[in-house]
């Protein structure tokens, strides 16, 4: 997956998730970090070399954001704006060298998840938040790995030669 709105759209909802068991205060503070990191390195002029090791990264991010929500209180509450910060170098780097300025405004509106999955969390069903962070944590582990992954026949069209 490369280009588009939906890795960074991931990423930013797995920081939504990780913010929503944050206190209040410190949930505003991530989304408000996460957006301008996201836009300033989205402007940021990196190498098209980059771009495998940015992927690979913001994939990376997307498993430690997803993961977070399974960390002890105490750790969580000093995670939250490192996995921010984090994000949002690696957001605006998959829209900086593969996507469209458009794609920025389609991926940062899902870090608003952390807010309705905020009441969640302090409920019986922040299980159903911790199943959803560990889906995410298993696409972006596919996502991650399916390029180094050796080619197969019948996964690239070469019958057409």
């Amino acid at each position: 997956m490369r280009g588009g709105a939906l890795p960074p759209a991931l990423l930013a909802a797995a920081l939504g998730l990780a913010l929503a068991f944050a206190q209040p205060r410190d949930r505003w503070i991530g989304v408000g970090f996460f957006a301008a990191i996201a836009i300033a390195a989205s402007q940021a002029p990196w190498s098209r070399a980059w771009l495998d090791g940015v992927f690979l990264a913001g994939w990376a991010g997307v498993v430690a954001g997803a993961a977070s929500v399974h960390l002890p209180p105490r750790i969580r509450r000093r995670a939250v704006l490192p996995l921010a910060m984090n994000a949002g170098v690696w957001a605006g780097g998959m829209i900086g060298l593969a996507g469209a300025p458009v794609d920025l405004i389609k991926a940062l509106p899902w870090v608003l998840l952390a807010l309705p999955a905020a009441r969640l969390a302090e409920t019986r069903a922040a299980i159903a938040l911790k199943v959803v962070a560990s889906w995410l944590i298993a696409v972006a582990a596919l996502a991650a790995l399916l390029p180094f992954l050796p080619v197969t026949p019948g996964y690239l069209p070469d019958h057409l030669d």
